[in-house]
């Protein structure tokens, strides 16, 4: 399953350094740069040969019907996807009368690195034309972390060995030609020129173009300016058209000489602000991007993510593979929400269609957790956005005769866009989810200013989603009926662990809250009595349990199923494309950690041995057909003392994108998984949990790992772990008074500025010996390829 590397093993980039077209899906979406408002695909700069073109703005989205042969009360009406906007990176070049292009001529070189600590994308290329003229080409972009609406390329062409005309033809081009969509259920609808043109200006280096969407309404703007630095004398004109704008550089370079552009980039989107408004938000942007210069713009982002790195970077010692994608794991998901600011973090992030850009639990499940740590502003953020949907989860509570806010399985705008109700509707787990990243977030960044102005709402809501969903029996048992936990290979079950005991952490999460801030849960119209029945409801929650085979049901009479018969003829390929759900519904199949998740997130409801003998049973009948479920057997393989599976597992959550695992990368990056390739490393090797607003560690490496180090944000102070296969030592880096209090292997322990505690590893021999997996789907193992 893990493939071949198709990147050069390096600590701080990855390059691809040779072009192979039949891989250009992949690199165009492992090389996309965004900085959460704004994401370019890691197209080539004159845009020919393509995949998929793709640039887009964080939740521009455009509507579309949802269609049923037979529709029914409460189906969704109208799904929304993720709109391919005006294009800015193309610049076109013609090498006297010829085009440059990666097919044509003879290319002597070509290479693309993604910098990691610089966060700007490079290329260098040796291309010689059809007649024989040769021309070096080096380009760099990037997409600012510090003016958000910013981007910009830096394109140079040098002449080689003859006097040659360079024409630089530097583009805005909106709708453009989308792929046909695939037979693959989760790549996105493609949409047939989904722009308007509004109106358009020409500036003197430039031009503005200003569309809206023909069925959402949405209104936005692309601008491009431009500084040209020549040897000689050069002509310069932009031409303007209702979806496209061209700004063309002609010259003459002797063998040597350079003609060098700075295109700098400028895009907004409103569904309230007028068309002027938005122009000039563009123009001033483009202005403020001329006066940094591209060397500024440069200076700036080695300046973010050098802050950036200081308090999240994560050093693995013995697996340069696993570096490398931990790395480049932990730069995605920061590009996906450093500058969402309020609006939705998408499976895919803004690095393709993939599931038509929309957010699913994805984020707040896998995504939110880490930038708790690394990026708390970016969990704010998301988790505001996530309240300013509530009035629509309200709205979708009520279609479905619940109370409360059922939020939607799968959205942008906040309108639930699932057409599938066993995978969506049904999925109620998702409102927990968001409850826990309200409660983590105040847990471990000791911010409470946000509960005060959203997370209680959001805590208050979901409470009450539960209990008219739940119901208790005559022994007074509370069961939540007809719900689909993490595992979609079992749709609609009665009482689902994770669901059952996420509903509590969250019905427990509102009752505490509401103490915590009464006048604020009488402003909300919180009864005296409902706080009391919340309680009533999570203290006594059934949680099935097989005594007969030692273990936990996933859900009431999971482990009464007959096992699923793995064929021989289909080892390793995903049950989906070639079973009926009609068999996977009932058969103890599992495509991705479900009771095992409950394990990793509810910790306090499991003694030791029964996390083993869980983990030992469900391991033999779990496939991993979705990229969500290897970090989570990462992290409970380590916990029950299967280290070296553990390693396996972070491995395959690690690589999925850069080796391209699921053969879909060409949508887009799996921002859940390459999250939880940090979770699989720090939660996993490291032991990182949070019990009881305490911050706790157990690190334990695997015999491949020779040294982990890596950094963290907890209370608003920075922390640094480091831990060999003898020794353990934490160390809090910030204040003169600083204090943190920690358990380290279970001890209490105190740590105060400057200083840091050291202990010897704690052993941990596993109950159970290593479980093996279902026939065709054992991870690979972890080493050097």
């Amino acid at each position: 399953m893990i493939g071949e590397a198709r990147f050069p093993v390096e600590a701080w980039q990855v390059r691809e350094a040779v072009l192979e077209l039949d891989r250009l899906g992949q690199t165009e979406s492992v090389l996309a740069l965004a900085n959460g408002h704004i994401g370019l695909r890691g197209n080539l700069d004159e845009g020919e040969p393509h995949v998929i073109a793709g640039t887009y703005l964080n939740s521009y989205y455009e509507q579309r019907p949802l269609p049923y042969p037979e529709g029914g009360y409460g189906y969704p009406e109208q799904g929304q996807t993720v709109v391919n906007v005006t294009d800015g990176k193309l610049i076109r070049l013609m090498v006297d009368d010829e085009p440059f292009h990666v097919a044509h001529g003879r290319l002597h070189a070509h290479e693309r690195v993604l910098d990691l600590r610089s966060g700007v994308l490079r290329r260098e290329v040796d291309w010689e034309s059809p007649a024989g003229r040769r021309v070096r080409i080096r380009s760099s972009r990037l997409v600012s972390f510090t003016q958000r609406a910013v981007a910009a390329v830096d394109y140079e062409v040098e002449a080689v060995g003859h006097e040659v005309r360079i024409t630089l033809q530097s583009g805005l081009v909106a709708n453009e030609e989308q792929p046909q969509k695939s037979k693959d259920p989760r790549v996105a609808a493609a949409l047939d020129r989904p722009l308007v043109a509004v109106a358009q200006d020409t500036e003197q280096h430039g031009a503005v173009l200003l569309h809206r969407t023909r069925t959402s309404g949405l209104l936005m703007a692309a601008g491009m300016d431009h500084a040209v630095t020549a040897p000689g004398a050069y002509d310069e004109e932009t031409d303007v058209r209702d979806d496209w704008a061209r700004t063309t550089v002609v010259t003459v370079l002797r063998p040597g000489e350079r003609l060098r552009i700075t295109k700098f980039l400028g895009y907004a989107w409103s569904s309230q602000r007028s068309p002027q408004a938005l122009r000039d938000q563009v123009a001033a942007a483009l202005t403020g991007a001329q006066y940094a210069g591209w060397d500024g713009l440069a200076a700036e982002q080695r300046a973010y993510l050098d802050d950036f790195w200081d308090a999240a970077d994560v050093e693995v010692e013995g697996d340069p593979v696993l570096q490398q994608a931990v790395r480049f794991g932990l730069f995605h998901v920061l590009q996906a929400g450093a500058r969402a600011e309020r609006r939705a973090i998408g499976a895919k992030g803004l690095t393709g269609p993939g599931y038509d850009g929309h957010a699913f639990w994805d984020t707040e499940g896998y995504v939110l957790p880490l930038l708790t740590y690394i990026a708390p502003h970016a969990t704010a953020d998301a988790l505001r956005w996530r309240h300013s949907i509530l009035d629509q989860a309200r709205h979708r509570a009520r279609t479905l005769g619940l109370a409360g806010a059922a939020f939607p399985w799968r959205t942008i705008h906040g309108e639930e866009c699932s057409a599938y109700w066993p995978a969506g509707t049904a999925a109620l787990h998702l409102n927990a989810v968001i409850a826990r990243a309200v409660e983590r977030y105040r847990q471990v960044t000791g911010d409470e200013s946000l509960e005060a102005e959203c997370g209680l709402e959001i805590l208050v809501e979901t409470a009450r989603l539960w209990v008219s969903h739940g119901h208790h029996d005559a022994a007074g048992h509370w069961h939540v009926d007809g719900v689909t936990g993490p595992d979609e290979y079992s749709a609609v079950a009665d009482d689902n662990v994770f669901t059952n005991l996420m509903a509590a952490r969250n019905l427990r999460a509102a009752v505490a809250a509401c103490a915590r801030r009464p006048e604020a849960a009488e402003q909300l119209g919180v009864r005296p009595d409902e706080p009391q029945v919340w309680q009533a409801a999570a203290d006594a929650v059934h949680v099935p349990y097989d005594e007969r085979l030692g273990v936990h049901e996933q859900s009431a009479g999971f482990t009464r199923y007959a096992p699923w018969d793995f064929a021989p003829e289909h080892p390793g390929e995903p049950l989906m494309l070639h079973a009926p759900y009609f068999q996977l519904y009932r058969r103890q199949v599992i495509k991705q950690a479900d009771l095992v998740l409950a394990l990793h997130w509810c910790p306090e409801a499991f003694t030791d041995e029964q996390k083993a003998r869980n983990v030992d049973y469900y391991e033999r009948i779990t496939v991993r057909d979705s990229s969500l479920s290897a970090c989570t057997q990462a992290v409970m393989c380590a916990e029950v003392g299967h280290v070296e599976l553990a390693h396996d597992y972070a491995w395959e959550a690690a690589l999925v994108d850069l080796r391209d695992l699921h053969a879909n990368t060409r949508d887009g990056l799996h921002l859940a998984s390459l999250a939880g390739a940090w979770s699989a490393i720090v939660e996993g090797f490291g032991g990182l949990r949070e019990h009881d607003d305490v911050l706790a560690l157990a690190p334990r490496l695997p015999e491949g790992i020779t040294g982990l180090r890596f950094r963290l944000r907890h209370s608003g102070l920075r922390l640094l772990v480091e831990a060999d296969p003898t020794t353990v030592r934490v160390s809090l880096r910030d204040g003169t008074d600083a204090r943190l209090t920690i358990k380290l292997y279970g001890e209490p322990i105190e740590l105060t500025a400057g200083g840091s505690v050291e202990r010897p590893v704690a052993a941990l021999e596993p109950l159970l010996p290593p479980p093996h997996q279902p026939p065709g789907y054992a991870p690979e193992r972890a080493g050097p390829r």
